[in-house]
């Protein structure tokens, strides 16, 4: 076929549209649902606007569940582990990048193979590796795994980043008195900043929304996170689909807010990611 097609303006256009459709559509219809009533819910026909919208279901949301406890959990775990995988990942990745490593190619290799793992399949040896430690119901429990499971893609944004600034300016910094650290956190990393922040945007998000190891690790009430706080609000035989649609809000808000902030920035550093990688 010819590549005149795949290029049209117009199939870009679709392409882009079925994109946005399929990640607002869903927050769009969570959104409505947590302002209609129960009745109103399962009423027919289906009413797509609320005709009576109410807040009583974000009430009851923190009402009914310690949310505000939930949400702080999980905004310290995924604050700390971000912080903690954008530090050791710009240390892996300027070693990559600058260092005459041997073996360098097996070792992106290694990196990008030991992201394919699905994380139910290590499920089982990080709670008895946390067991052992006595960390279970501590963020710690939470932090140091999301740092293991970051660290790879966090890796590979920054290599790419990295490999795109001149070694000229890091000796030149060097010669002026820094060393090879100094150079790092004073020049290359705010030359890197977009892949800085995309990193940190995608470690952030992987924290925040991960279930499983929040499910398993921390048992306790006041350790629980966000998702596993979330599932708490079905009964066994009732689901409130309202108040569950309320309590996704408050979730989706802090990635919402946090992406409008720094959207240029992750923008930017996908796309030059992508061209540099």
């Amino acid at each position: 076929m010819d590549n005149g097609f795949w290029s049209s303006p117009r199939l870009r256009f679709f392409a882009a549209a079925m994109v946005v459709i399929n990640g607002f559509l869903p927050a769009v219809w969570i959104l409505l649902t947590s302002l209609k009533t129960d009745t109103e819910l399962v009423q027919k026909p289906i009413t797509y606007w609320p005709h009576n919208a109410t807040i009583q279901n974000y009430v009851q949301a923190f009402t009914d569940q310690p949310l505000l406890k939930y949400l702080g959990n999980s905004l310290a775990v995924a604050l700390i582990a971000t912080a903690a995988s954008l530090f050791v990942s710009a240390l892996a990745g300027y070693a990559i990048a600058r260092l005459n490593l041997k073996h360098r190619q097996f070792i992106l290799t290694a990196i990008v193979a030991s992201s394919m793992f699905p994380l139910v399949t290590l499920l089982v040896p990080i709670f008895e590796t946390m067991r052992t430690l006595n960390l279970l119901n501590t963020y710690t429990a939470l932090v140091l795994p999301y740092i293991v499971l970051n660290l790879p893609v966090c890796t590979l944004v920054l290599v790419s980043f990295f490999q795109s600034i001149p070694k000229d300016l890091e000796n030149a910094a060097m010669i002026d008195g820094c060393t090879r650290l100094g150079a790092l956190w004073r020049v290359v990393i705010p030359l890197a900043a977009p892949g800085v922040f995309t990193a940190g945007i995608l470690a952030f998000v992987n924290s925040w929304d991960e279930f499983l190891l929040a499910l398993s690790l921390n048992s306790s009430a006041s350790m629980r996170t966000l998702p596993v706080g979330i599932t708490l609000y079905q009964g066994e035989f009732t689901f409130p689909w309202p108040i569950i649609s309320a309590a996704l809000i408050v979730a989706i808000v802090p990635i919402a807010v946090l992406i409008a902030i720094f959207q240029e920035r992750v923008v930017g550093g996908l796309t030059q990611g992508g061209l540099k990688g």
